[in-house]
């Protein structure tokens, strides 16, 4: 080893060695600043929280905080966040920066509560919670923070019981409510850092909106069966792209699927709340350089996204997305736009009410033995859960099995319709899904198949059956399988 090699080896273990005493120097001098000198009596201190006020959900977070005066650490305190003051890239002014700084959670659901629980943990000086939901029985698998005694529970407060009795060291902030354009900017204000753990673009555009409004870095993550995503956006602020930048449009409507409509395993989206708590940490603890704009332009910066995918090897890989989008329309309308009409809704009545029937016409159908043909068109795996009978065609290979628009093939193949119909076009059709959602498009699709299907064949059907494209009838069953539990039978299952 040559001489250079040598001596920089040394001139390095010394510097860590050194950092190390300066980390320790910090924590004595902070502990002097706060309790005197050592040998004093700690039985009689004052053991106030600087940071922690009483003040209600409204206001600055710290409203009575002397900017002067920098955050201190009580005892307890540096036994209870030690072993990660320790590490050096937190040490004691990582410590000191997470009590004195704020993050907003906006969802207690699947990904606020891992999120909130290592953020609470870790010792942020105050934390918002932000939700209108109540706590169900179908949360508990993997909204970890909430309880079954608690079930029925505003899911802020069942949160909030839950993260005291992790740390009560932290002043916790309760929005009961659900985020809306004109409360967005002034919940906010109060905040460093916001978290969106929501599952809906409307939300995500709002909350990304307002971030930039406000100049807040946003984390920003979502999960969904077995796969998740994470992005870190408007960091630094004013440089770092936003939500819009990436995504300008947001997905038609019908294709966003929920927890309860596409499912999801716990451990998947509590593993991308516990990493939305890795990056805050990383940003409050050690904030981001801010580079000139001329720089930023010049190195064309890209926004890393982490996905995630549990049965995928390796499971963990990150896309390199566009970076900051010049002329976005986040920096000209923030806060001003219609979300819900921008982001688009469900319209959850497509078919007209005399297209359906009550899950007690139903019921009496299938009592009395009459010919019907019920279809099924929840996913394989949900008919594999619970059914009434009848046949399963999940939706997706329904949508598949329709065609939007016919051709002349479909007119004239021995196969169309498809197998699965009844053979005799006098028995009645009832289709049926978990909520009435699907199968209301099921039921719109079926007979704009049939009536365009006949027509090409006999331009006199239409006369013929009083314009119905299914003699014994198409019915969509009003409320699905969720009103069959409610109104029918109470020990079906509910999932």
């Amino acid at each position: 080893m040559s001489s250079s090699i040598a001596a920089k080896l040394t001139l390095e273990s010394r510097l860590r060695e050194l950092e190390l005493e300066n980390q320790k120097l910090r924590a004595q001098l902070a502990a002097v600043k706060h309790y005197g000198p050592p040998g004093k009596d700690f039985s009689t201190s004052d053991s106030r929280d600087a940071v922690v006020t009483s003040k209600e959900d409204s206001g600055k977070v710290f409203p009575h905080r002397d900017p002067l005066q920098e955050p201190t650490l009580s005892l307890e305190e540096f036994k209870r966040y030690g072993r990660q003051m320790i590490v050096p890239s937190i040490g004691m002014p990582g410590q000191l920066r997470l009590k004195s700084s704020s993050v907003l959670i906006v969802g207690a659901g699947g990904l606020g509560c891992p999120a909130a629980a290592y953020i609470a943990s870790a010792g942020i000086g105050a934390l918002g919670i932000c939700d209108g939901d109540i706590v169900e029985m179908s949360n508990l698998h993997r909204q970890i923070a909430h309880a079954t005694e608690r079930v029925g529970r505003g899911k802020v407060e069942s949160m909030v019981e839950y993260l005291k009795g992790l740390n009560p060291n932290v002043k916790y902030v309760k929005h009961k409510h659900h985020l809306t354009p004109d409360t967005a900017a002034s919940i906010f204000a109060s905040y460093d850092l916001i978290l969106d753990c929501t599952d809906h673009p409307s939300p995500r555009y709002l909350i990304s909106d307002t971030c930039v409004l406000l100049s807040k870095p946003l984390i920003s993550a979502s999960a969904l069966r077995t796969e998740g995503q994470l992005l870190v956006l408007n960091y630094p602020p004013g440089n770092g792209a936003c939500y819009r930048c990436i995504w300008p449009k947001p997905p038609p409507p019908e294709s966003v699927l929920s927890c309860g409509e596409g499912g999801i395993v716990g451990p998947v989206v509590g593993a991308m709340g516990v990493l939305m708590a890795v990056e805050a940490l990383k940003i409050v603890t050690n904030p981001h350089e801010t580079s000139s704009s001329a720089e930023i332009d010049s190195k064309k910066p890209t926004t890393p996204m982490l996905l995630y995918s549990a049965y995928s090897d390796p499971p963990f890989r990150t896309l390199k997305l566009r970076g900051k989008k010049r002329g976005c329309i986040a920096c000209l309308a923030a806060g001003r736009i219609d979300y819900v009409t921008f982001c688009g809704v469900r319209k959850e009545d497509c078919v007209r009410e005399d297209e359906k029937v009550d899950v007690g016409a139903l019921k009496k159908v299938m009592e009395e033995g009459k010919e019907h043909c019920l279809i099924d068109v929840r996913e394989k795996v949900e008919w594999e859960i619970c059914r009434l009978g009848g046949i399963n065609v999940p939706i997706s290979q329904f949508l598949q099995d329709i065609p939007l628009v016919p051709t002349k093939s479909d007119t004239e193949s021995s196969t169309n319709p498809p197998l699965w119909l009844p053979e005799n076009p006098k028995t009645p059709i009832y289709i049926v899904c978990k909520q009435g959602n699907d199968s209301q498009v099921a039921v719109k699709r079926l007979k704009a198949y049939l009536a365009s299907v006949r027509r090409r064949k006999t331009e006199e059907y239409e006369n013929k059956n009083g314009g119905e494209p299914w003699e014994g009838g198409i019915w969509d069953v009003r409320g699905g399988l969720k009103e069959w539990r409610r109104l029918v039978d109470g020990s079906f299952p509910e999932y």
